[in-house]
């Protein structure tokens, strides 16, 4: 069946919600589905070159004929998610939510807030872990899409939506969150990780679907990876966005802030062993490679891959056995991996 899964293969902010937008598009998807809760944000940029943060909605929500499907491995902040509605323009008719994904209230979100998570481990103290402990235990006070009343136009069965589409042959775009070494099953640095599994296997079971509906897993890495500020857990070679901007012979300061609590994140230089244990887990069939202007500033400049950054894809190919399928060399698209390679090697 045609369904896309994207996932993460480091830590996070990989831009898988550039990847699931672009793809979205190129394929000609129907549907887009958002697992996970708001404490991720996925950055994509609209036709006018202006960022929109999404941290409930699909990337794909931008886009005018795609329905978005939050299924039941939601967790919702409904006053989040109608901003987002909103800032996207997203038509309520292109809205639909499991009856049994989780809403988060103010209870989970104050629990987090004086909990020691932020200290312990970086979290994003936005009730997502909270509201997934405590539908776990099966607490009673636990509020579902199908008992909150401002949800009521849009909730409806999900898996009977998607199966429909799917029969139909439409493209199912699932956009997953954070990173493959952020899942509190497979992260070689637990406890620092988040509050569930982050692999594609995952986000399928969160969306509803079977595993025999996916014919395409996407891996999206980037050049530099990076974790949360704090007492994130470990970061191998971890450097300053000083020398980020030093390699990169950028013009003016590279620095990136996490799109949920806006503190600056830790950054550092490729490292193979967590993308490896990400492809071993996901097996893809296709890897993107973004932030390739990290590499060289005029990688976005040109639009293209100059030499330094075709060396780099080439030896992280060597690093992590694997080929690049895609590059990304600026937050709005991406470019075919060896076609550009070739087209450089050429000129």
């Amino acid at each position: 069946m045609p369904v896309t899964v994207i996932v993460g293969g480091q830590f996070g902010s990989e831009g898988k919600g550039k990847v699931a937008h672009w793809l979205a598009r190129e394929m000609g998807a129907t549907v887009a589905i958002r697992v996970g809760g708001p404490n991720s944000g996925h950055t994509v940029v609209d036709e006018t070159g202006a960022p929109i943060i999404f941290k409930q909605l699909p990337t794909a929500a931008i886009l005018p004929e795609v329905h978005c499907v939050l299924p039941a491995g939601s967790y919702i902040r409904v006053d989040l998610l109608f901003e987002e509605m909103r800032t996207s323009k997203l038509a309520p008719e292109r809205l639909r939510i499991d009856p049994n994904a989780v809403v988060i209230t103010d209870r989970e979100i104050a629990e987090e807030k004086s909990s020691s998570l932020r200290a312990e481990i970086g979290s994003t103290e936005s009730g997502t872990g909270a509201a997934v402990v405590a539908r776990i235990r099966r607490k009673p006070e636990v509020k579902l899409a199908r008992d909150e009343s401002a949800l009521r136009d849009f909730v409806s069965p999900t898996t009977l939506f998607l199966r429909d589409r799917l029969q139909r042959r439409q493209r199912v775009i699932v956009e997953g969150t954070q990173g493959f070494g952020l899942s509190a099953l497979h992260s070689p640095h637990y406890p620092f990780a988040t509050s569930r599994d982050t692999t594609a296997a995952a986000f399928v079971a969160e969306a509803g679907l079977s595993p025999f509906d996916v014919d395409d897993i996407v891996l999206v890495i980037r050049a530099f990876p990076i974790r949360v500020a704090g007492n994130s857990g470990p970061l191998n070679d971890e450097i300053s966005w000083e020398e980020v901007t030093r390699v990169s012979g950028a013009k003016s300061p590279i620095a990136e802030f996490t799109s949920v609590t806006r503190r600056l994140r830790r950054v550092a230089r490729f490292h193979p062993s967590v993308v490896t244990q990400a492809l071993s887990v996901n097996c893809p069939t296709r890897v993107v490679l973004n932030h390739l202007d990290h590499v060289d500033a005029e990688c976005a400049y040109l639009q293209t891959i100059t030499p330094s950054a075709a060396r780099f894809v080439r030896e992280v190919e060597l690093a992590i056995g694997a080929r690049i399928n895609l590059l990304g060399c600026d937050p709005r698209g991406l470019l075919a991996a060896r076609a550009t390679i070739v087209a450089e090697k050429q000129r």
